[in-house]
């Protein structure tokens, strides 16, 4: 990993002196500020990629440093160094920009996995940036993708570096979460982008209509084949050929697709003749294909074939910090095709949306918003127009015995449990979810002794 350009904000100098040596150490390019009003002179004359803040100090205290550090140069990332007592206030400064903190005593290892975290965040942003200039050269956009979590950046990212191989690509993921769309991504990023994308549905057409639309038939190859046809491998040559529900593909389909993939060959139904199309082989599945091939219901071998970059596309319960962006998004396209004004959604709604598990992910969530947005007599979407109740959210069963104090505490405790998995333990995000105060949450997870 590169280093980063990191300038301390600290009047302590032990404990500036501190950080300096050990970031030293590391290879990051140290520079330091006794007070913010040096710091703000630092960053108008100089470039850092991070800033390590103390939140109180004379002068100026750690939020107006900030504040001013964002006027300059929004791209530096500050991480705030806080007290435990004011942990309050560094939700505030997270909230005014900063993208973390962490409290004093500072524990070194932490630290470093934090500086480590936002290092590989720039790099994938940079990486992304080049990524969507180069597409926006092509005329296409990623925005049918939205997203703003850490686990879909890396995704993209992905999708990015494989896009210009002509390796083949295995999209596994539930149904609804945007597998065919990161195949159009893929497509649109390769340097097949000018040529067709078509799809073809596995699971949809019987063995003998799924042979026949793949590879295409000579006249008389079965009843009703009345002229030659030409297949999707054929149509699609020089591009890409993208093959969804892979796994309910039959023997004898799997048989033919394997030869395709070891020789580029291929005969029509009904025919002898070998035909060759350089067609890229992007396919997706819902279910687990090494399980198939232990139960002997997939082939291995075309399992490897397909196997070779895998990118596994989380549901939506895993990646909650994207739904509040969705249904942004959601709400105004819908609005918009049906010639609504719709403003927004009511707090109410956004943490009811925001606990439910979504099984059948994306798609569940635009279908929701879509009849929210249809049905809504104000300007607002709010709880009444959504088409679940209570009882329809990921709530355990409290019929376990003891006193309703004993069923409050421990659907509490999972409840705060599950929003910190979500969130990867951040606390700030999982404070968030379940909004409440991060001191309410610290406070909860030690009256449940949960680390």
């Amino acid at each position: 990993m590169r280093k980063l350009s990191i300038l301390i904000v600290e009047d302590g100098q032990s404990q500036r002196e501190m950080l300096r040596d050990f970031l030293s150490q590391e290879g990051h390019f140290i520079a330091e500020a006794e007070s913010g009003e040096k710091a703000i002179r630092l960053v108008r004359d100089g470039q850092f990629d991070l800033m390590l803040v103390d939140y109180k100090m004379p002068g100026m205290n750690g939020l107006q440093v900030l504040e001013e550090v964002r006027k300059i140069n929004p791209q530096i990332d500050v991480i705030m160094m806080t007290a435990y007592g004011t942990i309050e206030t560094a939700v505030d400064s997270m909230k005014a920009g900063a993208v973390d903190y962490i409290t004093k005593p500072i524990e070194l290892d932490e630290l470093l996995l934090t500086i480590d975290k936002i290092l590989e965040r720039r790099t994938l942003i940079k990486e992304n940036e080049i990524l969507r200039a180069g597409l926006r050269e092509k005329g296409v956009t990623t925005n049918q993708i939205i997203y703003q979590s850490a686990s879909m950046e890396r995704l993209i990212n992905m999708a990015g570096r494989v896009a210009p191989s002509r390796t083949t690509v295995l999209l596994q993921g539930e149904s609804g979460t945007g597998k065919e769309l990161f195949a159009r991504l893929i497509h649109s990023m390769s340097e097949r982008s000018e040529q067709p994308m078509l799809t073809v549905n596995c699971g949809a057409l019987p063995e003998t209509l799924l042979e026949s639309e793949l590879f295409g038939h000579e006249k008389g190859a079965f009843t009703g084949a009345t002229a030659r046809r030409i297949g999707r491998f054929e149509e699609a040559d020089g591009g890409t050929l993208f093959l969804d529900e892979i796994g309910e593909v039959s023997a004898s389909v799997q048989v033919k697709l394997l030869r395709f993939l070891q020789d580029r060959e291929f005969q029509r139904l009904g025919g002898n003749a070998s035909q060759h199309s350089d067609v890229r082989i992007i396919s997706a599945t819902n279910r687990n294909l090494q399980e198939l091939v232990k139960d002997e219901a997939f082939r291995e071998d075309l399992y490897y074939r397909l196997n070779v970059v895998v990118i596994n596309i989380p549901p939506l319960r895993e990646r909650k910090d994207d739904i509040p962006l969705l249904i942004e998004h959601f709400i105004q396209k819908f609005a918009r095709d049906n010639g609504k004004f719709i403003e927004g959604i009511s707090s109410e709604a956004m943490d009811l949306l925001i606990k439910y598990d979504y099984p059948g992910n994306v798609r569940e969530l635009e279908n929701i918003i879509e009849r929210a947005v249809v049905i809504a007599r104000d300007a607002v979407v709010s709880r009444a127009d959504l088409p679940f109740q209570d009882r329809d959210l990921p709530i355990e069963d409290l019929s376990h015995g003891g006193t309703m104090k004993d069923s409050v505490e421990t659907l509490e405790r999972d409840m705060i449990q599950k929003a910190l998995i979500d969130a990867d333990y951040n606390q700030t995000r999982a404070s968030e979810i379940l909004g409440i105060t991060e001191r309410t949450l610290r406070y909860k997870m030690k009256k449940y002794g949960l680390k």
